[in-house]
């Protein structure tokens, strides 16, 4: 039995801008590091035998803020990137709608097989990108014999394990939070994963109410 934290990096201005950014290396922006920061202080007192992030800036510095108050390095792992959107990376939402509309109309449909556009990186279909991210998960937690393991990961990442994990397919609407440095955590029971809690970021509202009554 592996106990896993799987916790989304925290914002970026595009973020917050709603612009797609993929297998671009943006870095977190000011709510951001500290959200980061805050998850690394929620943490400081659970027991952790590894800690695991996508190779992208804003996952790294985002785990990196849980791995240096405890003295532990933060293993890479390119496995857990981001979905690549090809011609859609560095959009906004509204521009994509706009310049791909039937790609678009294929991305909010979460068509699995769907390939869009060309851009600075080859797309990604949803099936591979699946696939991709869940064997580098199932990978991390069969090859060691870790009690608990933090991942830090991006959205997309978050929305392919809980659909599996729960198993509603791609079909159904999401009705679940995928949100900035939150923490959901699962366990791996030698078969699969199972959501234990989701979406946890009462640690980013207290951290805010601190810094207020200073």
């Amino acid at each position: 039995m592996t106990e896993i934290l799987l916790i989304r990096h925290g914002e970026t201005d595009w973020n917050a801008e709603k612009r797609l950014q993929g297998h671009l290396d943006i870095g977190l922006n000011a709510e951001g590091l500290r959200q980061a920061c805050a998850v690394g202080q929620a943490l400081l007192n659970e027991p952790l035998d590894a800690i695991y992030a996508s190779d992208l800036q804003r996952a790294k510095h985002t785990a990196q803020a849980i791995a240096t108050p405890r003295g532990m390095t933060v293993q890479i792992d390119v496995g857990l990137r981001e979905r690549c959107y090809g011609a859609f990376e560095g959009l906004r939402h509204a521009d994509i709608s706009e310049r791909y509309p039937k790609e678009f109309a294929a991305w909010r449909a979460r068509e699995m097989d769907a390939r869009y556009p060309d851009g600075k990186n080859v797309a990604e279909t949803l099936r591979e990108f699946s696939a991709r991210v869940l064997t580098a998960i199932t990978d991390i937690v069969t090859g060691s014999q870790h009690k608990k393991i933090v991942i830090v990961t991006h959205g997309g990442v978050l929305e392919c394990v809980y659909r599996a994990a729960t198993g509603i397919g791609y079909g159904s609407p999401r009705d679940f939070d995928i949100l900035n440095a939150s923490i959901n955590r699962l366990v791996w029971n030698g078969d699969c994963m199972q959501v234990i809690q989701w979406s946890d970021v009462t640690h980013l509202v207290s951290t805010a109410l601190d810094e207020v009554d200073k």
